[in-house]
Parts: structure tokens; C-alpha cells; sequence
């Protein structure tokens, strides 16, 4: 598939937004691919159109539906597998966020109050014990604040995110 070259910036840009977000980058760019053109591709024609090996195709795409990013649809006439991913960017920031959410935070979270309730915590420095507390509230507050986001209706969401620079206006 040829791809126009906006199109190939886009591609380029995701796999590189996704290595600084601890993502592999052909797995980001296969992610990309499906998203920007819409439509279900089999293997083969990722590895034509984004010139990587056929191995590196198939682990990434094991990842990507690991993440709940990429899902396998069968095309009638077609014996091979084909694949796509939500279209709509909403959704997969949602799904993004929950899996982030789901393998980060969720451990550390309870890394931290294992920490809290074992018995030598109390030996600790004061300092130092304040300090795993306020990391653990922090963490757990963050990860029930966004959970409760993504509840909302994106039109809702939509409009929280955007009054977010005007919040210090209202508590004020």
C-alpha cells in the first residue's frame, strides 16, 4: 500500500510518541496504520507497507491485542487474517488509559500498601514512612480520579478537559 506522505509523518510520528512512551515502535506504527487508514489490513500488507519483518508484524500485533488496541476480523473470500482498531480516538485513549491503569498503576498501588502494612514500616524513618504514604495516596488518587473520567460520556469528558485551564479561576 502507498501511502500519501502526511499519512507516512503520521505513521512515523506515533511509533516515535509510542518509544517515549515505553512502547515498542513498529508495534506503535502498526497501531497507527490501522487507525489512519481505517480499514482491516492482513500481515502481509503491513509488512509491505511499513517494510518491517513478517516475526516483528506477528509479535506486535499479539501485543496490540494483548492491549485491547487491535482485534482480528475475517474478511469474506479471504482466508487470511485480517485486523483493525477503534476508530475513534476517544475510545482508545479510554482503552489506553484502563490498560496503563490495569499494569502500572494497580501494581504500585498495592506494592505501596504492602509496604504500609508490614511489620518492620513501623522502624522506618518518619521521613521516610511519609513519604511511601503520600506516594500511595497520590497513585490511588489519580487512579481513581481517571477511572471516574472514563465513566463519563466523551461529550461530558470532552468538556471537563477543556475546562481544565480555568479550573484555578473556579477555586479561586
Amino acid at each position: 500500500m502507498k501511502l500519501s506522505p502526511i499519512t507516512e509523518q503520521f505513521i512515523l510520528h506515533w511509533g516515535e510518541m509510542g518509544s517515549r512512551w515505553g512502547v515498542n515502535r513498529t508495534m506503535s506504527q502498526i497501531h497507527a496504520l490501522l487507525y489512519i487508514t481505517g480499514k482491516p489490513l492482513h500481515a502481509e500488507e503491513i509488512v509491505e507497507t511499513l517494510g518491517v519483518a513478517r516475526s516483528n508484524v506477528s509479535t506486535s500485533i499479539k501485543e496490540l491485542q494483548h492491549w485491547g488496541l487491535v482485534q482480528k476480523v475475517s474478511i469474506l473470500g479471504d482466508r487470511r487474517d485480517h485486523f483493525t482498531t477503534e476508530l475513534d480516538v476517544w475510545t482508545l485513549a479510554r482503552t489506553i488509559v484502563m490498560e496503563r491503569q490495569r499494569r502500572e498503576l494497580a501494581p504500585t498501588v498495592t506494592f505501596l500498601q504492602q509496604l504500609v502494612d508490614a511489620p518492620d514500616f513501623a522502624k522506618e524513618r518518619p521521613e521516610v514512612r511519609a513519604r511511601i504514604k503520600d506516594t500511595l495516596v497520590f497513585i490511588d488518587t489519580i487512579t481513581t480520579w481517571s477511572t471516574e473520567m472514563l465513566k463519563l460520556p466523551t461529550a461530558i469528558l470532552k468538556k471537563v478537559l477543556k475546562t481544565g485551564k480555568n479550573i484555578r479561576k473556579l477555586l479561586r
